[in-house]
């Protein structure tokens, strides 16, 4: 029998978009709400508007990565609505300029090109000059590939682009965020791909500069690992000075991730990804939830999946201290020369 183009669609999406619907399956893990840790009154369709309305943000500075479209221009402009003078980021100054300037409230575009570290240094000497010190930091810019191995100076492309180039970026801006004594939050976008799609040894340190055999769903796990495990050795390095560092999970989300996947997924998520997706407004209120929240004053080191810090169980890597130190002292190696 031959299907039709919609049945085909349905079957390819299903099929298909194993690298995307792979972060939102919990099959073989145990994930359940760490009530160790203050619980708010939301939850998986929770809206950012909603997860802030009852908050003044006047004052407050905000520093968002890649704010030009989906979770980041959703962010950025909550954060506006609520009063915060937001630095939105774009890969060129123009996408930055044009996204802040939609958006009702302050917000002042920044260049970052996550694949270029100076770009980086550049972007954290910008927000000094300005002489505003960020209140939040959301690293919310990444990519997602569904073709073959790209390298970036070396090392494998969305490894750079999710993970090293925030690393810098973390770095060149944390003199100004310790000078200023202050209660700052860095907010890493992170995933349940993590660890469902990561190697199953983690971060296969052997492998970052494409050594091996490439697998796209794998690297885009291994990146996600990586934002964890950076987040969990970034809170560790930070306690007693009252900035904090956690990781969040926002759902599968329809944005425009998948615009590098094959037509058949592109087509079909675009169709078909309201069905099982999280609209840009629900998938942008967990990261915007842990950046605001005063329950969360003081929370570090956590990991937050639906606006609620979660525990995962299973074979999973996100909570490894000894790999999260090791990949900082490897990102170090591999950022040599654009680190504070």
């Amino acid at each position: 029998m031959q299907l039709t183009r919609r049945e085909a669609l349905l079957t390819g999406v299903s099929l298909a978009t194993a690298p995307l619907l792979g972060g939102c399956s919990t099959d073989g893990f145990n994930v359940v709400v760490d009530d160790s840790l203050p619980l708010g009154p939301f939850g998986a369709s929770s809206t950012g508007e909603e997860v802030t309305a009852d908050l003044d943000l006047t004052g407050k500075v905000a520093l968002v990565t890649g704010c030009n479209s989906g979770l980041g221009y959703e962010t950025m402009r909550v954060l506006a609505l609520r009063g915060a003078h937001v630095l939105g980021t774009g890969r060129t100054l123009d996408k930055a300029h044009r996204a802040c300037a939609s958006v009702e409230g302050r917000a002042t575009p920044l260049a970052l090109e996550l694949s270029d570290f100076q770009s980086a240094v550049d972007c954290a000497a910008q927000v000094a000059a300005l002489g505003l010190v960020p209140d939040m930091v959301i690293l919310n810019a990444g990519i997602n590939t569904f073709g073959d191995l790209e390298l970036v100076d070396g090392v494998e492309k969305i490894f750079v682009v999710n993970f090293l180039g925030h690393f810098v970026l973390v770095n060149q801006l944390m003199p100004q965020l310790l000078a200023k004594d202050s209660s700052a939050r860095v907010v890493h976008v992170s995933s349940r791909s993590g660890y469902r799609q990561a190697p199953a040894v983690g971060i296969d340190f052997d492998n970052l500069r494409g050594e091996r055999a490439f697998d796209a769903g794998e690297a885009y796990g291994r990146s996600k690992l990586a934002n964890a495990l950076f987040s969990l050795q970034l809170a560790e390095r930070l306690q007693a000075t009252g900035i904090t560092s956690n990781a969040i999970h926002p759902g599968l989300v329809k944005t425009n991730i998948a615009r590098t996947a094959p037509a058949l997924l592109r087509e079909g998520f675009e169709l078909f990804g309201g069905l099982v997706a999280k609209s840009p407004e629900e998938g942008a209120a967990t990261q915007l939830y842990v950046a605001t929240s005063p329950l969360l004053n003081g929370v570090s080191g956590a990991y937050f999946e639906d606006c609620n810090p979660v525990i995962v169980s299973g074979p999973q890597h996100m909570t490894d201290k000894a790999m999260a130190a090791r990949l900082w002292s490897v990102a170090e190696k591999m950022t040599a020369g654009y680190l504070v």
